[in-house]
Formats: structure tokens, C-alpha cells, sequence
């Protein structure tokens, strides 16, 4: 599917990491941008910078509300037809710690975020694209994001695991309800990217991460995972897949 001057992307997540990164690339590439993130992120700094065709909504991926108004935001500026999910935690936590069982409340969360997050943003940018006139055959393109730990769970991460196997799931689904809407429907399943998310870590951390990784044997960078989410926008054969990106990396249980 083309990006048009008509063209409005919404990302969800995207005032950091991944997501910032597929902000960056989409309106460089012409379309208008939604950014969507909480109040709290560095979202209002991210559009000022871009200037035009780019607009932050602060919601929070739970909230129908908040998701709604950010659809509506990008129907304002044209035709919502790129939807991508990258509102995400990492919380670890073993099922059975020193403390005892892992507390429902912290499992719950994860689930909410990543899981029921991702689906209130696909479910209400999809209704919206569902009015928009093909182009190239297509309505929309929603890009979701998965994790190889859906694939490759370690220890401490059962619940991330969990909520980003249900991502996996959901994808062909997905893809298969929306066909007849002329909607895609495809999840990216990142490797270890240079993100927040691993900001924190020491170098020997990182530089073991890295070796983790057969070839390139370094960490990802956000690019090219934006790359990748251009690329599915581009190619209409895509659809209901799960396209892991991670340097051929399988992970450990540690």
C-alpha cells in the first residue's frame, strides 16, 4: 500500500524505543503521524521536533477512551489507514519466588498492557480504516508487536511470555476477520533491540546479549524495525504472520 499525502499512521508507544523509531521513518516517508503515549513520555518533544503532520495524544493502551480519541485525532489529519502497537512492559517476575507465588495484580498488568492494549488499539483503528477507500487493495495495515519470548520464554518472564504469545495468536485471527474489510493484519517479533527496555543493563550485560546473537551478533537497532514495518506496509501479500526479527537468535531458559 502506497503512503500518500492522505496517509495518517498511529503508533501506539510511540514516543520511545521501537515505535519512535517507526514515527521517525512513517512521516519521513510522508504520511501523518498520531503518536500515542502516556502523558508522562517524551511524546510532546517527539512532535514538536517533527513539526508538521505530527500529532501526540496521551492515552493510556488500556483505555477505550484514550484510544478512541487518538483514532479520532488521526482521522482529523487524513485517513488512518497504518495502525502500529508497540505500547509494551517487560515486568519479570518468577511464578514461584522467594517471596512466594508471583502476586496476581503484577501478571495481570503485563496481560493488560501488552495483551488487551494491543487488541483496543486494533479493534478501534481497524473500525476506522474499514470506511477508507482501497488503495492498492487495501483499506489499512495494522502491525502489531510480538516478542521472541512468546517463542522462547526465559525464566522470570511467564507472564511477558504469556502476554506476547496472545499477540502471536491473535495475529492470524485477526487477519482472517478482516479480510473481507480488505484490512492486514501481520506481528513483528523482535529479537534484543538497543531500546529502553535494555537501557539500564551494565556493558558485560549487553555485550553478552550480543553474542547471544549468531549473525549480526549485536543487539537490533529501532531502524530496522521500522524498516520492517514499512516494508509490510509495501508488500500486499503480507498478512496474518508472525515475522520474527533477531539475528537468528533462539533464547535461552536463562
Amino acid at each position: 500500500m502506497q503512503i500518500t499525502d492522505q496517509t495518517v499512521a498511529l503508533v501506539s508507544g510511540g514516543a520511545s524505543g521501537l515505535g519512535e523509531a517507526t514515527v521517525r521513518r512513517l512521516h519521513a516517508d510522508g504520511a501523518s503521524v498520531v503518536v500515542l503515549d502516556l502523558s508522562s513520555s517524551r511524546g510532546a518533544e517527539l512532535v514538536a521536533e517533527l513539526g508538521g503532520r505530527a500529532r501526540f495524544v496521551a492515552a493510556d493502551v488500556r483505555s477505550e477512551e484514550q484510544v478512541g480519541a487518538a483514532v479520532d485525532a488521526a482521522g482529523e489529519l487524513g485517513e488512518l489507514r497504518i495502525a502500529v502497537t508497540c505500547a509494551g512492559i517487560g515486568t519479570p517476575g518468577r511464578i514461584v519466588g522467594r517471596r512466594g507465588p508471583l502476586p496476581l495484580a503484577d501478571f495481570q498488568r503485563v496481560v493488560e498492557i501488552n495483551l488487551i492494549g494491543t487488541f483496543n488499539v486494533l479493534r478501534l483503528a481497524a473500525a476506522a480504516m474499514t470506511v477508507n477507500e482501497q488503495v492498492d487493495g487495501d483499506r489499512g495495515v495494522c502491525v502489531l508487536t510480538a516478542s521472541i519470548a512468546a517463542f522462547d520464554g526465559q525464566v522470570g518472564q511467564a507472564a511477558y511470555a504469556a502476554s506476547k504469545g496472545g499477540v502471536v495468536g491473535l495475529t492470524l485471527a485477526a487477519a482472517r476477520d478482516l479480510a473481507d474489510k480488505q484490512v492486514r493484519v501481520v506481528t513483528i517479533a523482535p529479537g534484543t533491540f538497543a531500546t529502553p527496555m535494555l537501557a539500564g543493563l551494565p556493558d558485560e550485560a549487553t555485550a553478552a546479549l550480543e553474542a547471544q546473537v549468531p549473525h549480526p551478533s549485536r543487539l537490533g537497532q529501532p531502524s530496522e524495525y521500522a524498516s520492517l514495518v514499512r516494508h509490510i506496509v509495501d508488500n500486499p501479500m503480507l498478512n496474518g504472520e508472525v515475522v520474527r526479527l533477531d539475528g537468528a537468535l533462539r533464547m535461552p531458559p536463562r
